[in-house]
């Protein structure tokens, strides 16, 4: 199996971890696809399939194509992984072993164990692929020909969704879900939209399809394991872009692309328009129709928009012509040293405090409620027969 070994040297303080990936296709167009909190490489298959036209691996024994010159060169070569934590990667033990900069340098090991000097760096979801994927722009610009983010947001309490009696049911139901049945109905109330579950496909609904697939995957790889889990978590929670982080991603000279499902009840859709309006004009934010996994759910839209912005790479499209926002001057008031500030973004980011200590408080009396549940059961006493006397 193909695995990418990152040693201590190359995260230090760590033990040697084992990262699994699979390459699809053949070119001189290289594309590292970073997927999203507790996903696995297969997550991907969309968009391997549209950006490749293969559905099968490459077989790592044969010699490397595409840079000889003949009309593979034209083509896209893909490589999407298992990240730590998941799937057939290693999961360390300790929540310190995860975070988005120590995740980052996986994926550049990754990259020069295949011998990529650069790539197109697509990374999808709170993704702490999303944000792994940022962090590794920052960190190694160098190595990044363009920046794709799906579905994203800028860590720690931007995690948190939009707290509503929905969201509030699902994550009840996320703590209690124990078998790969219960995991797959709520993994398809958070991915897609309710209009696409129910749509018919054949004989059946798309819903009914897609759960027998989702069973099956979690049954045939297993559940995430709790190391796993926390620490990925962890990762999410401490990520964080500073702004020198954020200049050195914009100021680059590569294009970004930012995709967000308007349906998103994972990643708010507010966080991701702040964020390309940080990276401006290097950023152009498009929005679909569709839940957190927008990239199976609008699969065309989403692949067309990753190969424009291939070929506007390759053609060296100014970052002016690249972006489609609007400059930040409308709806904005100055302060007396000069910058802008908006109102509606000063109230949004109050109540975006509020909402997580409202989460919290949450967080706690669920916990203590079902501690007082378990409480109860072991003191309640247990009637016994004369029979068994």
């Amino acid at each position: 199996m193909p695995y990418c070994v990152v040693t201590a040297a190359a995260v230090a303080g760590e033990e040697e971890v084992r990262i699994f990936y699979q390459r699809y296709g053949h070119g001189a167009a290289k594309v590292l696809l970073i997927i999203g909190f507790a996903g696995t490489y297969e997550s991907w298959g969309p968009q391997v399939k549209g950006l490749t036209g293969a559905v099968e691996p490459v077989d790592e024994e044969a010699p490397a194509a595409g840079d000889d010159g003949s009309g593979a060169a034209e083509g896209v070569e893909v490589c999407c992984f298992d990240n730590r934590g998941m799937g057939r990667s290693s999961v360390p033990a300790h929540k310190s072993q995860y975070t988005t900069a120590i995740m980052a340098k996986d994926a550049l090991a990754l990259m020069n164990h295949l011998g990529w000097r650069k790539a197109h760096v697509f990374g999808h979801s709170m993704g702490e692929r999303a944000m792994i994927a940022s962090k590794l722009a920052a960190m190694a610009p160098d190595r990044v020909a363009s920046l794709a983010l799906l579905n994203t947001t800028g860590g720690g309490y931007q995690c948190i969704p939009k707290v509503d009696w929905h969201t509030i049911s699902l994550a009840c139901r996320f703590l209690r879900a124990r078998t790969p049945e219960q995991r797959a109905i709520l993994d398809l109330e958070v991915h897609y939209t309710r209009e696409y579950l129910e749509e018919a496909v054949g004989s059946c609904t798309r819903r009914q399809m897609l759960y027998q697939e989702y069973v099956k995957g979690l049954s045939s790889g297993g559940m995430q394991s709790r190391h796993g889990f926390e620490g990925q978590i962890n990762a999410c929670w401490t990520h964080k872009l500073s702004t020198k982080e954020l200049d050195r991603i914009r100021l680059a000279g590569f294009l970004v692309l930012i995709i967000h499902g308007r349906d998103d009840v994972v990643a708010q859709l507010y966080y991701a328009r702040r964020l390309a309006e940080k990276l401006q004009p290097a950023a152009k934010l498009i929005e679909l129709h569709g839940g957190h996994l927008v990239s199976h759910e609008r699969p065309a839209e989403v692949n067309m928009s990753f190969m424009e912005m291939i070929k506007a790479s390759k053609s060296n499209t100014e970052l002016e012509e690249w972006s489609n926002l609007p400059k930040p001057d409308a709806g904005c008031l100055r302060k007396r040293d000069g910058d802008t500030v908006n109102y509606l973004i000063v109230t949004h980011n109050l109540l975006a405090k509020l909402q997580l200590i409202l989460l919290f408080f949450f967080g706690v009396f669920y916990v203590i409620l079902e501690h007082a549940r378990r409480a109860i059961r072991v003191l309640k006493p247990v009637r016994v027969s004369a029979s068994t006397l």
